[in-house]
């Protein structure tokens, strides 16, 4: 029998507000991409999804842009899959 977990249970509003808070950035394109990720996936995501998506959030704004605007990609791999959705979802 499989008993659910913290990491299997579907984020609180509460996480989502600080979520969205944190996609508040300098630049209003980091912001559109930002928060649309998190309003079209956040209430889904799980743990390990949320984590690199705060570890994103972590990022400086100058970095976030040129790995949006595919100038470069971020040095880890997990990183660069969750910017490749981001901006895919974007374009979509």
């Amino acid at each position: 029998m499989h008993t659910a977990t913290e990491a299997d249970q579907p984020i609180g509003e509460r996480e989502l507000s600080r979520l969205r808070w944190r996609c508040r950035r300098g630049m209003r394109e980091l912001d559109q991409l930002l928060s649309g990720w998190l309003d079209a996936h956040g209430a889904g995501a799980d743990a390990a999804g949320l984590a690199g998506f705060e570890a994103l959030l972590d990022c400086e704004d100058s970095d976030l842009w040129t790995w949006f605007s595919g100038r470069s990609r971020p040095p880890d791999a997990r990183m660069a899959r969750l910017v490749d959705e981001i901006r895919a979802a974007h374009r979509a």
